[in-house]
């Protein structure tokens, strides 16, 4: 499966944005779908995190309440909602699939990645 990420930009701290994730091959719906994010001079981390039919959600304590995954299998998307951002949520957004966990090395399956900066 392919993934392509998108939807990133820059945005003022307290302001929103949606991500997006459009997948291309595979049985999509048979995926669980995650997010992770990246800042400069820092580890890749898990973000957020969503099982195939979508009943099933997990999110990082740093953005839970803030942030919300979903899905459209139906057109082989998945979303992350960003509400409330802050500066620290400065990073690269990647989507990755094909694994399960938090853990960046379980999944073999990635998109390039879109940028979220927050401006203070």
């Amino acid at each position: 499966v392919q993934l392509q990420a998108s939807g990133g930009g820059l945005v003022q701290a307290g302001g929103s944005l949606r991500l997006s994730c459009l997948a291309f091959g595979g049985t999509f719906s048979s995926y669980i779908v995650t997010w992770f994010r990246q800042a400069p001079g820092k580890e890749r981390e898990f973000v957020a995190a969503i099982s195939g039919g979508g009943g099933v959600t997990y999110s990082a304590t740093s953005v839970k309440g803030r942030f919300t995954i979903s899905r459209d299998n139906a057109n082989n998307t998945v979303y992350l909602q960003m509400n409330d951002l802050k500066f620290e949520d400065t990073a690269v957004y990647y989507c990755a699939a094909g694994g399960r966990g938090n853990r960046a090395s379980e999944y073999p399956y990635w998109g390039p990645g879109t940028l979220v900066t927050v401006s203070s």
